[in-house]
């Protein structure tokens, strides 16, 4: 029986208990707050918002060093034939091209994924993975399956602010956007690593307005999972949660997501993240 570990980054949403009983290794990111450095491993629930609001900068987020990743691929060869890596898509952050440049330095067998999307949308793969890696599924298998559900998942992303994005450089101004209406609503999917905006429009009658459409364009579609993620208040996720709930048969998993992603969304964004059948 071939023994793979599973390895991804903390741009993934996911439960702590989750990951131990899974035995997920998260490689963390960082973020620099005012000259501070913080590892976002170390931040509890709700205390990286309360920074970033009292910051004078936008705060900077960093990927693992690659260092770090090739001690960590060293640490788990040492009882593992595999390690399959999955990762935050690229446009996003260069964390998967450390974490290739790590595979190489540690000259071990890991098998680096892309996985085209961030958050909850990246814990579909991961969870899976480790699930079948557990149950002695072999490399490729488990590579097929991950390539399965990217290609079965969604995300969609609500900001009641461009400002972090933009000044981010995970938007461009001119993406079909009007850099000067920084304080609209905007409802985006996230397409081949891009984000693609799909309704914007002013106070919260415009979300509302999406997720009736939303949920017209599921009703027909056969769900295997869905999450609903937050940064600030859970009140629109949970109200989400309450509309979709009767389009699928399993949990619907409401959890704020980390530091790095509400660098870029800041405060009152929300997502929902699709795996179909």
């Amino acid at each position: 029986m071939q023994k793979i570990k599973i390895v991804t980054d903390s741009c993934i949403t996911i439960e702590d208990d989750l990951t131990k009983a899974l035995g997920i290794t998260v490689v963390p990111l960082s973020v620099m707050v005012d000259g501070v450095l913080y590892s976002d491993n170390d931040l509890k629930e709700g205390q990286f918002l309360r920074l970033m609001k009292g910051s004078k900068n936008l705060p900077k987020t960093s990927q693992p060093p690659v260092g770090l990743f090739a001690e960590v691929y060293e640490k788990l060869a040492e009882e593992a034939e595999h390690i399959i890596s999955i990762h935050t898509s690229h446009a996003l952050s260069g964390t998967i091209e450390a974490a290739r440049q790590g595979a190489l330095l540690s000259h071990q067998d890991v098998t680096v994924l892309d996985s085209s999307f961030t958050d909850q949308a990246l814990a579909f793969q991961v969870v899976e993975a480790a699930k079948m890696a557990q149950a002695g599924v072999d490399k490729e298998t488990i590579i097929k399956k991950i390539d399965e559900i990217r290609a079965k998942s969604q995300l969609f992303i609500g900001v009641s602010t461009l400002e972090n994005l933009v000044k981010g450089g995970r938007i461009s101004r001119v993406s079909g956007l009007l850099s000067s209406l920084l304080n609209i609503k905007v409802v985006m999917e996230m397409v081949d690593h891009n984000l693609q905006p799909v309704l914007k429009g002013r106070g919260v009658k415009t979300f509302s307005r999406w997720l009736e459409e939303f949920k017209v364009n599921l009703s027909d579609k056969k769900i295997m999972e869905l999450g609903i993620s937050y940064s600030g208040k859970s009140d629109f996720a949970l109200r989400l949660k309450e509309q979709l709930s009767d389009l699928v048969s399993t949990k619907i998993s409401v959890l704020e997501t980390g530091p790095i992603i509400q660098t870029h969304t800041g405060e009152d964004a929300w997502a929902i993240l699709v795996r179909y059948e």
